[in-house]
């Protein structure tokens, strides 16, 4: 298949071997209607997360949800951030519609909010899920130890596909193990595999060993770590972890906006340690024949830049992306960039 790279020309976005352009732009109508959108889309997520969080401190609701979607209407196929500019009738087109989004630790399906309205706009079919224990899932975080358990809100969404329907899967830091995990049990049913800053392992790896340069190995994070959570008792191992604000803003949210971190800080979750801890098994046959793309986020604090060149390096996903100005949530802090790739991958025959 090859390890192709796919050439974008676009601002913030550039191939792997460099390439930036630049040009000024003026606010024009159509510019600040999509601000108002945003704005009221921001507003509505903001809602629901604040309602949920004075029904339970835990965020208990359904599996599943689309934050910021109001209907399934489909508007004239326009990129909603190129001025108008016509692309193709993606619907008609295209033979793979269905964009699963994958949150990454402590995340929900709440921060793609801005992505799923970029992407209905657009003629595609996005769908979210909320791993146990996250998000408005009702499992408790500190029972999630396996990494079957975790991903199985979205085994079981890929289980009830119909036979010949494929999805695009994209995942997001730590969900990209989910990914990996569901591209190895349903090859058939992943037209392509997308990790965004994402912990895309190889064989025999774990999740956290993606992030022991910065956080040490795993035994010592075990013993030593401050952000530890002891679920069943401090005499029991510990069943997950957490960072506090400051922390997570500095390691996640160094380039977004405010009001994106203000969501984000009401609405993140423990984060189950049991499946960042358990090794993957990945076969060539499988997962090894899956059709990988790579983002990267230029202005990371939380998967450092260099790790992220190590994983692509020794993963050789068929492309490889960049975006400029990027935390480690371009969902949030460089949306417009994350949404163009998006877009561009789902167009590649």
């Amino acid at each position: 298949m090859g390890n192709r790279v796919i050439c974008m020309k676009k601002k913030d976005v550039a191939i792997r071997t460099g390439g930036d352009g630049s040009r000024s732009k003026r606010v024009s109508r159509s510019q600040r209607k999509l601000l108002g959108d945003e704005e009221m889309l921001h507003r509505r997520a903001l809602s629901m997360a604040i309602h949920q969080a004075q029904l339970s401190q835990r965020f208990d609701g359904s599996v599943s949800r689309r934050v910021g979607s109001t209907s399934s209407r489909r508007q004239t196929l326009s990129d909603p951030f190129s001025n108008n500019k016509q692309v193709p009738d993606l619907v008609d087109s295209l033979a793979v519609k269905k964009v699963v989004l994958v949150h990454g630790e402590g995340f929900g399906a709440w921060c793609w909010y801005k992505t799923v309205a970029s992407l209905e706009e657009c003629g595609l079919s996005p769908v979210t899920v909320d791993l146990a224990g996250s998000g408005f899932s009702m499992a408790d975080p500190n029972s999630v130890s396996t990494l079957e358990e975790y991903s199985k809100p979205l085994i079981e969404l890929l289980q009830n596909l119909p036979e010949e329907e494929k999805v695009i899967l994209v995942g997001h830091s730590t969900g990209g193990a989910c990914v990996s995990y569901a591209l190895e049990l349903f090859p058939e049913k992943i037209s392509k595999a997308v990790f965004i800053c994402a912990t895309m392992v190889s064989d025999g790896q774990r999740p956290f060993d993606v992030f022991a340069d910065q956080l040490g190995s795993a035994e010592r994070f075990m013993k030593e770590s401050q952000f530890l959570i002891h679920g069943n008792g401090k005499d029991k191992p510990a069943t997950g972890f957490t960072f506090e604000k400051q922390h997570m803003k500095s390691l996640y949210f160094n380039q977004s906006p405010n009001k994106d971190i203000a969501l984000s800080m009401i609405s993140m979750r423990a984060v189950p340690l049991g499946p960042m801890m358990e090794k993957l098994s990945l076969s060539t046959e499988r997962y090894g024949k899956g059709r990988r793309f790579y983002v990267q986020t230029l202005d990371d604090f939380a998967l450092l830049p260099d790790v992220q060149e190590k994983l692509v390096r020794e993963n050789s996903p068929e492309g490889v992306y960049k975006i400029k100005g990027s935390d480690h949530c371009p969902f949030f802090s460089k949306p417009q960039s994350l949404h163009k790739i998006l877009l561009e991958i789902a167009q590649i025959p």
